[in-house]
């Protein structure tokens, strides 16, 4: 099953992302498409055996819009970001227009009752001043035909969108208008006229947009200042010694490049000749800018401050760490989150509905013996109040801000539902090495039998662990720094327990009491008995233990703090460990985690999980993404500690990129702050369409006041989007801490 992301021109509202939906979902092959109304984006997981692309592509655009397959998310996000920039201001130019022509017909409208002057041909000329605002108000038409013409192409599909409500009203206005225009001809008698109402509604609907649009792109912000890190440009040294300055794209791996004081780093590589300090706060959170010499990796975005270098280049585009970022907050912002669903339910029906009301409201008034201006009235008000748009931005609009939020804070959300189902945890989990410890354990005891000296134990211990990258084999081989290792014969890893393997004809085994006593080598002698939070590996031969050393790793300095603050939020947590049960309570006692779970081995901490969730708990699990693969593919959402490149952890929904447990701390309260936004949008969009509807309908007018004038209807609803999305970006701006 193949996952792409396609691009989708054309969307108004809610409406219009469920066409999209219905019309890919129903081809043969695919699994699941989604559509982001926020991003203009589609998601969508195929069988390629059944589907091509282009069939996906032909039927978006039987469906009335335009879709464009992602191939790079960070090339196509930049090219995107371009076709944003010449799309708003193409907007604004024709808002400029719509409004200029809006408000000159108003004036025309309005005059002869507010007493205003005009020009005396008009105001003697009933018919002269109806042309004059028919002429004014065909521009407004014109510079607003994106609207019209799509709506009334969909309603003709069968799929009614926003824009078809507002098609229907101001045609009908404006229909309305010129009959009366033409009545005025024919019978030299005034008549009612639309002609401002019509121009007006499209004028605002217009206005409404593009604030919509330019929120939008504020709330995509956090996306465009990442791609905004690499710089166009990269210095290529030639074979003679040259430099010349060439297109980011004209770089493949291999090349040489020049990267002077104060530039950017083009792309990912390694450091030739030169040293330097590099700013790479972006990636790893530390603000203090890293030394780079000779053969040190340099990561593409990254500052370069004080010196000259020449690297040579690693990866390109897409492969890139800076583009593998863009990628997952891309691909999480396509996801749709689980509270979305009522929405959605609500607006594959909504247009249809509206329409519905609309005519009765229409029919209802004629019968009730009121005039058909006054029914017209009360028709078009109905079709332009109601906003399928703010309910289609209430979820993803707050999702886009919020993972991209998390992205500038080191924080990676892969799918959306990861983002809500962490504001609903109830219990969290951690493994201990490298999570709750700094992960660079360090040997700290050496003791060796009679028979055997610790210089001799430590090369048998190093030679056993040098094709291993276990943290506590990192630790011994640093201890055995400058010693020769002798070669390793039928090397063998026993999972969760240690290693075994013949040096110079004997067999030796490397591991935890557990392995040893498996093998039936373990003799109780130089049994470790630390009480500390020292783990203690056992060395034996086939016959006896020959010696064991004690490796502790250290705690992060920020664990007690943020578990301290996890439990002033309401959530449990739980230490989950292979490590030895004395160990894990002394570690549990010193960070206050309230259960442990100790000596268990990686296959097994799914199973923990499991009967966690089983108990009726949501359950986080935070791991070091390594051994802890299986319970963070088990957990409710699963949350892996990264190290400033290891950002694709497969198994977790989220990636502390910095390898700091503050920003666990403030991944879940971004999530609260999130799930709260949402349903501020959602009771907002319900609320304005529960409230403005009846009054449309002429609720007010039955309690004795005014109806509602059409324009200010449709002024009323595109605040309703804008206001959405504005309350959406309050999340770029709350505290974290």
């Amino acid at each position: 099953m193949k996952q792409e992301q396609y691009q989708i021109g054309g969307m108004v509202c809610a409406s219009c992302a469920q066409t999209v939906e219905k019309a890919v979902n129903c081809l043969p092959g695919v699994a699941q498409a989604n559509v982001n109304l926020a991003t203009e984006k589609m998601r969508v997981a195929y069988d390629t055996g059944k589907l091509k692309p282009a069939q996906i592509v032909a039927a978006v655009e039987q469906a009335g819009y335009q879709a464009q397959l992602q191939q790079s998310a960070a090339e196509n996000e930049k090219k995107v970001q371009q076709q944003k920039k010449q799309q708003q201001m193409t907007m604004r130019n024709k808002l400029i227009g719509a409004i200029l022509f809006a408000v000159s017909v108003l004036y025309l409208a309005m005059a002869p009752m507010a007493g205003l002057p005009l020009p005396n041909s008009l105001a003697a000329s009933p018919l002269k001043l109806a042309l004059a605002e028919l002429v004014l108000t065909l521009p407004v038409f014109w510079f607003g035909r994106d609207h019209w013409i799509g709506g009334f192409r969909s309603l003709l599909r069968g799929h009614p969108n926003m824009d078809s409500l507002v098609a229907l009203g101001t045609w009908s206005s404006l229909l309305a208008s010129v009959a009366n225009t033409i009545r005025l001809v024919v019978t030299n008698h005034e008549q009612y006229l639309y002609y401002e109402t019509a121009a007006l509604i499209l004028a605002l609907i217009m206005l409404g947009k593009y604030l919509e649009f330019v929120a939008k792109q504020r709330a995509a912000a956090s996306l465009t200042s990442l791609l905004q890190l690499v710089p166009p440009q990269a210095e290529l040294l030639q074979n003679d010694g040259t430099c010349k300055s060439v297109p980011l794209t004209e770089i493949k791996p291999g090349d040489r490049l020049l990267v002077k004081s104060g530039q950017r780093i083009p792309t990912d590589g390694v450091v030739l000749t030169g040293q330097t300090t590099i700013d790479e706060a972006m990636l790893t959170g530390e603000s203090l800018p890293v030394t780079k010499n000779s053969g040190d990796k340099v990561i593409g975005g990254t500052q370069n401050q004080l010196g000259q270098i020449t690297m040579q280049v690693s990866q390109v585009g897409e492969k890139t760490v800076l583009a593998q970022i863009v990628k997952l907050v891309s691909d999480a912002q396509a996801t749709k989150a689980p509270i979305a669903r009522l929405a959605d339910q609500v607006a594959a029906y909504f247009v249809p509905i509206i329409l519905e009301i609309a005519a009765l409201g229409l029919l209802g008034w004629l019968l009730a013996g009121q005039s058909f201006e006054f029914a017209l009235q009360i028709f078009v008000a109905v079709l332009v109040i109601a906003c399928p748009c703010a309910l289609g931005l209430a979820t993803p609009t707050a999702l886009m801000v919020g993972s991209g939020k998390g992205a500038e804070n080191g924080i990676l959300f892969k799918n959306s539902p990861a983002l809500e189902q962490l504001a609903r945890l109830t219990t969290v989990v951690f493994d201990k090495t490298g999570t709750l410890t700094q992960g660079n354990p360090a040997v700290i005891s050496l003791t060796a039998n009679a028979k055997i000296t610790t210089d001799q134990l430590l090369q048998i211990a190093a030679s056993l662990e040098q094709n291993t990258n276990h943290p506590l084999a990192t630790a011994i081989l640093k201890k055995a720094e400058g010693k020769p290792l002798l070669p390793v014969r039928e090397f063998k890893t026993w999972t969760g327990l240690g290693v075994s393997g013949i040096l110079a004809g004997q067999k030796y085994y490397l591991g935890s009491q557990k392995l040893l006593e498996q093998q039936g080598v373990f003799n109780g002698e130089l049994k470790g008995t630390s009480a500390g939070q020292e783990t203690t590996v056992f060395i034996a031969d086939q016959t006896q233990v020959i010696g064991l050393m004690g490796i502790a790793d250290q705690l992060r300095p920020e664990a007690a703090e943020v578990i301290q603050r996890l439990q002033q939020l309401g959530l449990k947590t739980v230490l989950l460990t292979g490590d030895k049960q004395a160990i894990a309570q002394k570690i549990a006692a010193q960070l206050q985690i309230g259960e442990v779970v100790s000596e268990v081995l990686p296959a097994q901490k799914a199973a923990v999980i499991q009967q966690l969730q089983q108990k009726g708990q949501q359950v986080a699990m935070v791991g070091d993404g390594i051994n802890d693969a299986p319970a963070l593919a088990q957990a409710d959402v699963g949350i892996a500690i990264g190290n400033g490149t290891n950002i694709a952890v497969d198994s977790a929904d989220i990636v502390l990129m910095h390898s700091n447990l503050h920003e666990l701390l403030q991944a879940v309260i971004l999530s609260k702050k999130t799930l709260k936004n949402i349903k501020e949008n959602l009771f907002w969009a319900f609320a304005y369409n529960t409230l403005g509807i009846p009054i449309a309908l002429g609720g007010w007018y039955l309690l004795g006041g005014p109806l509602l004038n059409p324009a200010l209807a449709g002024a009323a609803m595109s605040f309703s989007s804008v206001s959405v999305v504005l309350n959406a970006l309050r999340l770029r701006h709350v505290k974290l801490a």
